[in-house]
């Protein structure tokens, strides 16, 4: 643990900046000017914000229409299962009334 101890003070131990260093840093900085955004910039910008938000807004509207559907196709999936057993007890009480029908007549 000794030799990590050492290795981080080392590390982080302050050291005088190099000479000269200030002044080419200084002069490296005069030498381009800040460019000024140009207003074309802020255009651009802006078209690209509002068409990524109305991307988001039209997907969802996909999304909405998606959930409509899929709630549709459920809905219909139940009503078939209910007239399919309407149906069976129908049949079921067809059978029984003209079986009722037949010990009627005999």
């Amino acid at each position: 643990m000794d030799d990590f101890e050492r290795e981080v003070r080392h590390a982080f131990e302050r050291r005088p900046a190099p000479p000269g260093l200030k002044r080419r840093l200084m002069k490296r900085r005069g030498q381009r000017p800040p460019r000024p955004v140009a207003i074309w910039q802020w255009l651009a910008a802006g078209v690209a914000l509002v068409a990524v938000m109305a991307g988001g807004v039209a997907w969802r509207g996909v999304e909405q229409r998606q959930e409509q559907r899929r709630k549709g196709e459920a809905a219909r999936q139940q009503v078939m299962t209910a007239l399919r057993i309407t149906g069976y007890a129908l049949g079921e009480m067809n059978k029984q009334l003209a079986a009722h029908g037949q010990a009627d007549k005999d």
